[in-house]
């Protein structure tokens, strides 16, 4: 029994083909959509590669790419099928490719159901990256005068800057690493030199952070020393009073900002995949009551069209047994192929031709 089975007139089937040809344009419209979006988003996570590590957070830009490419390319040959298909002498000419592009439309739909969902699961990568990679910007943040981290210092000064955030956790981090380049250190200070030596590695390390912590917005001018130490300030207590500095680290500030752009994308990308969808149905019933009428013979007459020509139980059972087929004549060939004992056997009797000899009557 047909699934969802319709009837479709003349002029039904003319104007399901005319409105189909106006939607797969749309569809255009929604893969360049998709395409602008995974694009922008390679983009944003190119501006901070610097603070990141690599890994597969490019996955879902990719994918949103290549889908919006594909949709294009898709949808433009349907626009011109269904355009066709408003007329059965035309149709005729698309009838064994209309089933192929509907499986190929169905599988590119899902592709875009997936990388909608990608939008959402890949949290967990992009956190790590930016874990990672923060973390090392933040250990070279001092090597201004090494090749190849020189420009540490000022993507970290313009990260925190723009994001209102300190350090990778928070402003913490910084007490746990040198950040202040050994060439601006007083080796002749005693104070120096005895945070040198009190430390096991060697290093420098203070309750302090860059100035790119301070919060602008704060009355008290910005304290980035000896922030633990209440003697040193005036009328500071480091327990109860609310410190000038960024308080929230880069990473979840970073994370937010992401999260927010791929949730937006995400809802985008599900609302495209509905539409492809609807789309997909709509060439489906087309498909099928076009092709019921070539066979009912009556270009003018009522056909049935349908999604499914048998229930889903039927058709799962017949496309596994399809597959189960293929297996099997597969396994058959090459295991006939492999073990087959005639195979190169030259057979001697099949050259052989029976000749019947006459005796030749002697000369008289």
């Amino acid at each position: 029994m047909a699934v969802l089975k319709v009837k479709f007139t003349k002029t039904k089937r003319d104007k399901l083909a005319q409105i189909l040809w106006i939607l797969n344009w749309v569809s255009v419209v929604s893969g360049i959509i998709l395409f602008s979006l995974g694009l922008f988003l390679k983009i944003e996570i190119k501006k901070r590669s610097e603070v990141m590590a690599k890994g597969d957070i490019n996955s879902v830009p990719n994918m949103l790419i290549t889908v919006g490419v594909i949709a294009c390319i898709i949808n433009f040959l349907g626009g011109k099928i269904c355009y066709d298909c408003s007329d059965a002498n035309k149709f005729s000419r698309w009838k064994l490719v209309m089933l192929p592009y509907i499986v190929c439309t169905f599988c590119f739909t899902f592709c875009i159901l997936v990388g909608a969902l990608m939008c959402y699961t890949m949290r967990n990568e992009l956190e790590e990256s930016l874990y990672l990679g923060l973390r090392d910007a933040i250990k070279f943040y001092k090597d201004t005068d090494i090749p190849g981290r020189c420009f540490l210092k000022k993507t970290v000064d313009l990260l925190q800057i723009g994001f209102r955030c300190c350090g990778n956790n928070g402003f913490r981090d910084w007490f746990e690493i040198q950040w202040v380049s050994p060439r601006y250190l007083n080796m002749a200070s005693k104070e120096v030199l005895d945070r040198l030596k009190s430390n096991v590695d060697g290093k420098f390390l203070v309750d302090g952070v860059p100035f790119s912590c301070c919060n602008p917005s704060s009355p008290r001018p910005c304290i980035q020393y000896q922030l633990t130490n209440n003697s040193a300030h005036y009328n500071y207590d480091f327990l109860t009073e609310e410190l000038n500095i960024w308080m929230k680290g880069c990473r979840e500030a970073l994370l937010d900002y992401y999260t927010g752009i791929m949730r937006s994308i995400g809802i985008a990308a599900l609302l495209i995949w509905l539409f492809e969808l609807s789309v997909l149905i709509g060439v489906r019933y087309l498909q099928t009551a076009m092709k019921n009428v070539l066979l009912l013979g009556d270009l003018e007459g009522e056909s049935d069209g349908w999604l499914l020509e048998n229930s889903f139980v039927e058709t799962a059972k017949y496309n596994i047994s399809i597959i189960k087929n293929l297996g099997k004549a597969n396994q058959i060939s090459t295991v006939s192929g492999m073990n087959d004992p005639n195979i190169n056997v030259q057979n001697t009797d099949c050259d052989k031709t029976n000749i019947t000899t006459k005796s030749i009557p002697a000369a008289r």
